[in-house]
């Protein structure tokens, strides 16, 4: 693993390409940001795809993976850019199944609700509940984690365990913050509260992800031959360093603010940025470009 605490800045992906074989890339924060995708990031994709690298998509969206197909493909990101798709949503799924029936909360929008179709469980109120499923806030526009403290204090002290289904803290949608439900499940283990995790940084998604690749490829690949993409410090660049992958970190995601101007971050603050968060990346650049 050759990451660093002070990645080089490099003109784009093509400085890499050649040296990691498949690419496990970050969705919201690098393909797009929640509105419009960018058509740079996706002909980089293409481009590693038409070299013969691989590319599978790896995403702490709390859908299953052919919903979030549907939702990139509206914003403009072509099956031509990637060779598969894993969701946090795929790995929750997984995680409910394997407890059987089980009468559960949900916590989130009603969007969500088709990660449950077909699975042996119940969907109940609070006081009923045996397992709480967050996928995120009911009103993610208007409301924040404050707002869930009384319900989160009440659910801890019964010993419900909560299954998180996005690790996320905050995404940006357009120009906008957005809570997620990892922001809920940071503050349920504040209050005493168990969680399971199943999207970045932990390993199951890492496991399902790198598992696609060598079905597509016919064959498993080293670790130090796959490249990890993404923008999230304690998803992306945590997720992969545990993992022992490499990282290419994209600066102009939800960090951008901590590194000056988004298109010409200052390398020194990216420098003390990992250093802070213990982190490291092979290497950066503002924006994911050939």
């Amino acid at each position: 693993m050759t990451n660093s605490i002070s990645p080089p800045r490099i003109a784009g992906l093509s400085a890499l390409s050649p040296l990691y074989p498949v690419l496990l890339c970050d969705v919201w924060g690098v393909l797009h940001n929640g509105v419009v995708s960018s058509p740079p990031a996706r002909n980089a994709l293409l481009r590693h795809r038409e070299a013969g690298g691989t590319v599978v998509l790896i995403t702490n969206a709390p859908r299953l993976s052919p919903f979030v197909v549907e939702q990139i493909s509206d914003l403009g990101v072509e099956p031509e850019c990637y060779d598969a798709i894993v969701t946090s949503g795929d790995v929750t799924r997984a995680l409910l199944a394997a407890r059987g029936p089980v009468k559960t909360l949900h916590i989130g929008t009603d969007q969500h609700l088709t990660l449950y179709d077909g699975l042996d469980l119940e969907l109940v109120e609070a006081d009923a509940a045996e397992i709480i499923s967050c996928t995120g806030l009911y009103d993610d526009e208007q409301e924040s984690p404050d707002d869930y403290d009384a319900m989160l204090k009440s659910l801890a002290a019964r010993g419900l365990p909560m299954i998180c289904a996005n690790p996320d803290i905050v995404v940006e949608r357009g120009h906008k913050l957005i809570w997620c439900a990892g922001a809920l499940a940071e503050r349920y283990r504040s209050f005493g509260g168990t969680t399971f995790i199943a999207g970045k940084p932990h390993a199951p998604i890492y496991d399902e992800a790198l598992t696609q690749a060598a079905r597509i490829r016919g064959d498993a690949i080293a670790r130090e031959r796959v490249l990890a993409i993404g923008d999230g410090a304690p998803t992306d660049l945590k997720g992969a360093y545990s993992q022992g992958l490499d990282v290419l970190f994209v600066s102009g995601g939800i960090h951008a603010a901590s590194f000056g101007p988004a298109a010409n971050p200052d390398g020194a603050a990216v420098s003390r940025f990992m250093s802070e968060e213990k982190l490291g990346a092979r290497a950066y650049l503002p924006s994911l470009v050939w």
